[in-house]
């Protein structure tokens, strides 16, 4: 029982060191319904964690630290370091997954964890073994699902239709079944629900 509590603490105290990291972004986001603004990571970390427990209530304690600092600190490397097109976002996102498992590994390695679950939460975080490791794909499906709930509609409006269309094919591809299976109960917009048929038609 007493282990149990410690694991229970050790994981509450990064959780809330993760949440400290993110909510340094200078980038705020208002959220219409409650009125309030969020720095923009913080925010994106709460959803992520909200999105595994619908999909995973039973995930592991480094799916849950890694789907939580899935973004920690993303502001500190901007896309625009790096040159436009696919070589360079492909270079920006290897980095990004690089930054993010270490500035994580620092948190965990600072409240107790050992070396076994930091190595894990590593590993997930820069996406290793994508499609052959089963918790690797829970979290892309996550970072799947969280796109369309919560920042699809901003994208669509800042982009045409090919664009978004291609950008779903994408999205749906990256994801598993059971993905699938819970973007499709999403309650979305009118207009969102038939750019996702159209683009699964």
């Amino acid at each position: 029982m007493q282990q149990a509590s410690q694991t229970s603490n050790r994981y509450q105290t990064a959780i809330k060191l993760i949440d400290k990291a993110n909510t340094e972004d200078p980038n705020i986001e208002f959220i219409a319904a409650t009125k309030k603004s969020y720095p923009k990571e913080l925010l994106y970390s709460q959803r992520m964690t909200s999105a595994l427990i619908r999909i995973s209530p039973d995930a592991s304690i480094p799916l849950r630290l890694a789907t939580h600092a899935q973004h920690i600190q993303r502001w500190k490397i901007p896309r625009n370091s790096y040159p436009d097109g696919r070589q360079g976002y492909r270079r920006w996102r290897t980095e990004l997954g690089k930054f993010h498992a270490e500035t994580t590994a620092e948190i965990l390695l600072a409240v107790g964890y050992e070396d076994k679950v930091i190595t894990r939460v590593k590993q997930l975080l820069r996406k290793e073994r994508l499609k052959m490791d089963p918790e690797c794909q829970i979290l892309e499906d996550v970072i799947c699902i969280v796109f369309i709930e919560h920042y699809l509609e901003e994208f669509a409006a800042k982009h045409d239709e090919v664009k978004i269309l291609d950008i779903l094919r994408k999205t749906w591809q990256k994801m598993s079944p059971q993905g699938h299976a819970v973007a499709l109960k999403l309650k979305l917009t009118k207009q969102l629900t038939t750019l996702i048929t159209r683009a699964l038609g």
